[in-house]
C-alpha cells in the first residue's frame, strides 16, 4: 500500500490575509486518485507543482488530466522539472492547455504574493539526470529576487539553493527532485540526483525557507525504504 504523509507548514508572508496552498512534486508513475481526495479534503486556494509531472519525457494523459482537474477547481501554478525538459512534445503548450499557470522562468502575482518558476537547466535535453545539474536561468532569478514583496519560488532542484538562491531575497523556495533520498536511515536520505551520496537537501525545511518535498511518485521501480510519499499543505498568512 502506498503511504502518503501529509506535512503542514505555517508560513508568515505578511500578506494581510490567509491562503491555503497545497504543494505537489514528482508525480512520475504515482497514482493521482488519492491526491484528488487529499485536495478535496483541504480545499486549497491554490496548488503548486514544482516539476516532474511527467515521466522520462513521455506523454502521460492521466497526469495531464490530473493537472486539468486541479486547474478547474483551484488556482494552479506549475514550474518545469528535468523530466519535462526531456518531453517529446511541446510540454509548455500541453501544460497551458490544462488551464494551469505555467511559470517557465517567469513570475506572476497572486493574493499579494509574487510566485515565480525556475525551470530546470535542461533545454530539450535527452540526457540522464544523475550527474551534475546544469545551471538555471540566473538572469531571470536575479530579476525576480529584486522584486519588492514576499516571493515564492518553485524550483524543482533543491541543489540550486546553495549555489544560486540562498543569498537572494527570496523568502520561500519549494523544491522536490530528491525523492527523499529514496532510502532513509536515521532520518537521512542515501542518494539524490544532482547531490549524490548522503545528500543534504532531501526532506523538510532548511534555513526556515527551503521546503523540499519527498514527492508523490518514482522514476524507477527500486522501492523506497523508510521514506513515505509526501503531500504538503501550507497556511500562508
Amino acid at each position: 500500500m502506498r503511504v502518503i504523509k501529509v506535512t503542514h507548514y505555517d508560513i508568515n508572508a505578511g500578506a494581510g490575509g490567509s491562503i491555503v496552498a497545497c504543494f505537489l512534486s514528482d508525480l512520475h508513475r504515482g497514482d493521482t486518485e488519492p491526491l484528488k481526495s487529499l485536495l478535496d479534503q483541504y480545499c486549497p486556494d491554490c496548488v503548486f507543482f514544482a516539476g516532474d509531472y511527467t515521466q522520462n519525457g513521455k506523454k502521460d494523459e492521466n497526469k495531464l488530466r490530473f493537472l486539468s482537474y486541479c486547474a478547474a477547481k483551484y488556482k494552479t501554478f506549475c514550474s518545469l522539472g528535468n523530466h519535462e525538459m526531456k518531453y517529446d512534445c511541446d510540454i509548455r503548450a500541453e501544460t497551458i492547455a490544462t488551464g494551469a499557470v505555467l511559470l517557465d522562468n517567469s513570475y506572476t502575482e497572486y493574493g499579494g504574493i509574487l510566485i515565480g518558476g525556475l525551470s530546470t537547466g535542461y533545454e530539450n535535453a535527452k540526457q540522464g539526470h544523475l550527474g551534475k545539474t546544469p545551471p538555471p536561468d540566473t538572469e531571470f532569478l536575479s530579476g525576480f529576487a529584486k522584486k519588492d514583496g514576499f516571493k515564492i519560488l518553485l524550483s524543482h532542484h533543491p541543489e540550486y539553493y546553495p549555489a544560486y538562491i540562498k543569498n537572494t531575497d527570496i523568502q520561500l523556495i519549494l523544491s522536490g527532485h530528491a525523492h527523499g533520498g529514496q532510502w532513509r536511515f536515521f532520518d537521512r536520505g542515501v542518494f539524490a540526483p544532482g547531490q549524490g551520496i548522503f545528500p543534504k537537501y532531501t526532506s523538510g525545511i532548511y534555513d526556515n525557507r527551503l521546503i523540499v518535498s519527498r514527492g508523490l511518485g518514482d522514476t524507477t521501480r527500486i522501492p523506497r525504504i523508510n521514506n513515505s510519499y509526501e503531500f504538503v499543505v501550507m497556511q500562508i498568512r
